[in-house]
């Protein structure tokens, strides 16, 4: 009989007692001002993730506590700095027969198929014969389209979810759209072109398995910009004639789009488009990253965050309602398809 889950990451609250399956994402060791060690743990399971903290029994725990092992987690819920965690008494491994993956597996809220229509509508929309050829010779090939739907955006970031990638790109094509209509100036066919595929090397970048994102060898090796314009330039090679002046501000706006050397990017934005891509990237990612953490917040209203690394700074976020279990069982259920198939001032988010 398959083991139920009743508890999930964003139903917790300080004080509950906490006894339930979840998935280790990280674990890392640590020593308190005394010199005794303790565990780090991230649990997730498919609303979010949690830290734990196991003070007793280390060595014992350790090996249980791999990433992507699926452990029984007994201990009690506490308030620390702004943010519900953890604290363990007991953890004990659980083979993953026992019960169903699909809800331990983070996923877009959006529908897939919706999305991916909303891809195929946008670059129908391209009028530039050359940009429509490349943009529905990509999304025609069914190896790499089922891959982009799949794929996250990020291993731990924004979109850092099964299906990331796909909502990335439309938020920011969609944007793209919008902005050209703001402003003439802007070439549009170019823009909109350059949101749709400026992260399609993330496809090869990042591998998602059954439980944990994680870089492939290639992908730390090259990184997911040099990625995706050799697979814009081998694809442009199939398309006769392609204007290479075309195609060179296509690349441009590929590799520039993080905006800034020390964020990766190889050149900096240096025509319009390139600019706006850049910021409209910087947008989606950032409110995502934001989105999550109202959801995974400990009580509703305005409350602050702790210190956030990433931004270097606190913020003051509107917790939202915690999520009811029929509300989890639809969420579940909209998503079934896609789970089984399976250092400067301001740093970014990519």
């Amino acid at each position: 009989m398959a083991r139920e889950k009743k508890l999930f990451v964003n139903q917790i609250k300080d004080g509950q007692t906490v006894e339930d399956v979840f998935l280790v994402k990280d674990t890392g060791r640590a020593e308190t001002r005394a010199g005794k060690p303790y565990l780090m743990l991230t649990l997730t399971d498919r609303t979010g993730e949690i830290a734990g903290r196991l003070w007793e029994n280390v060595e014992t725990f350790a090996k249980v506590c791999e990433p992507g092992n699926l452990v029984l987690v007994s201990g009690q819920a506490q308030g620390f700095r702004g943010a519900v965690q953890v604290k363990i008494d007991t953890v004990d491994r659980v083979d993953k027969k026992e019960i169903d993956i699909g809800l331990f597996l983070q996923g877009s809220k959006r529908s897939i198929e919706k999305m991916a229509a909303e891809i195929n509508s946008l670059a129908k929309t391209v009028k530039d014969p050359y940009c429509r050829k490349l943009l529905l010779t990509f999304f025609k090939d069914h190896s790499f389209f089922e891959k982009f739907q799949q794929a996250p955006a990020a291993k731990s970031m924004h979109h850092a979810y099964l299906g990331g990638l796909l909502e990335h790109t439309l938020g920011v094509a969609q944007l793209a759209r919008m902005l050209a209509d703001v402003y003439p100036m802007l070439d549009r066919d170019l823009l909109v072109t350059g949101a749709l595929l400026h992260d399609i090397g993330k496809t090869r970048e990042l591998a998602h398995g059954v439980h944990l994102i994680d870089y492939t060898d290639s992908g730390r090796l090259v990184g997911h910009l040099v990625m995706g314009v050799e697979m814009v330039r081998n694809m442009i090679r199939t398309i006769p004639d392609f204007p290479e002046d075309l195609a060179t501000r296509l690349i441009h706006l590929i590799l520039s789009h993080h905006g800034r050397y020390e964020f990766g990017s190889p050149t900096l934005p240096m025509i319009s488009e390139a600019f706006v891509l850049h910021f409209l990237d910087d947008l989606d990612a950032k409110l995502n990253f934001l989105g999550r953490l109202e959801e995974q917040a400990p009580e509703p209203g305005y409350q602050w965050t702790d210190f956030q690394r990433t931004l270097e700074r606190f913020l003051f976020i509107k917790g939202r309602q915690q999520v009811e279990t029929e509300e989890l069982r639809t969420h579940e259920s909209s998503n079934t398809e896609i789970n089984t198939r399976s250092n400067s001032r301001q740093h970014n988010l990519f």
